[in-house]
């Protein structure tokens, strides 16, 4: 009988991590956001948008500066010209998105049931590409992060309102997705939970670690670091880099339900994208 309930005490404990997944999004979404208010009592929920500037003053001056002179406008203007230019067969990016100019992204990531899986913005211009008789564009820089830029541009001001929908499979996407921020991975053995989360605000090296919430709000961003445009899965392949872990593809399934949840995290949020970092 000891042997036996030894056996059962160490299946429970096993079972235990994956029981705490069990979706719930409207409730994770309010843990979440009431962790970080109770965290930083002194910022405002929307300034978490701003990411480490929101939680650090001296990086915000500095942060502040460069915003003055943003270096995403030149993305946002390609974006236009690009989104406007038409394919050959004479029709445009508008003829997938007619909504665009008046703003979309706050919509995105979103489960399409016809097709059992989850689509961002970026597999959404390549599927628009490929539907039109054009190949696609590569997901990380490039004319990809300036098309992004200049829907994310259109889509300012608007609250995020990522839907996730009540169905076997739109929850699998989710739960794989909360799963991958909280899953320690690669040879440092940390999540994206462990940076993002648990030590928003607290220093790792150099560097002031930001809070997840409103992370995904800015995206794509110019990058110091990378002297140019990045989408949101650039960001996620760097991270993955650095606690030396093999990063997934962009828009892999991994990464997108990442996205998935992620965004979801910042629903009611003021989109405020593209933006500046380090």
């Amino acid at each position: 009988m000891k042997k036996i309930a030894v056996i059962v005490s160490a299946i429970c404990m096993l079972a235990a991590p994956f029981a705490s997944f069990a979706a719930n999004p409207a409730q994770d979404l309010k843990d979440f956001k009431g962790y970080f208010t109770d965290r930083f009592p002194d910022v405002p929920l929307q300034d978490f948008t701003n990411g480490v500037y929101a939680v650090d003053k001296a990086s915000r001056e500095q942060w502040e500066a460069f915003e003055e002179f943003p270096p995403y406008e030149i993305a946002v203007d390609k974006g236009e010209d690009l989104f406007n230019t038409p394919f050959k067969n004479g029709k445009t990016y508008a003829s997938c998105f007619p909504n665009a100019e008046k703003g979309m992204v706050q919509n995105y990531p979103y489960f399409d049931k016809k097709r059992n899986e989850v689509i961002t913005v970026e597999l959404a211009i390549n599927n628009c590409r490929k539907n039109n008789g054009e190949k696609p564009l590569k997901y990380k820089k490039g004319k990809m992060a300036h098309l992004s830029a200049y829907l994310s541009y259109q889509s300012r001001g608007a609250k995020g309102n990522v839907k996730i929908v009540d169905s076997p499979e739109s929850m699998q996407w989710y739960e794989q997705g909360k799963k991958h921020f909280y899953a320690k991975r690669g040879q440092l053995n940390m999540s994206c939970a462990d940076c993002h989360y648990y030590n928003a605000g607290n220093k790792i090296r150099a560097d002031i670690l930001s809070p997840a919430l409103g992370h995904t709000s800015h995206f794509p961003v110019y990058r110091n670091k990378w002297a140019g445009m990045g989408t949101l899965h650039r960001r996620y392949g760097g991270c993955n880099k650095q606690v030396r872990a093999k990063p997934f593809k962009a828009q892999s399934k991994e990464y997108r339900a990442l996205e998935y949840f992620h965004t979801y995290m910042s629903n009611g949020l003021t989109l405020n994208g593209p933006g500046v970092r380090k």
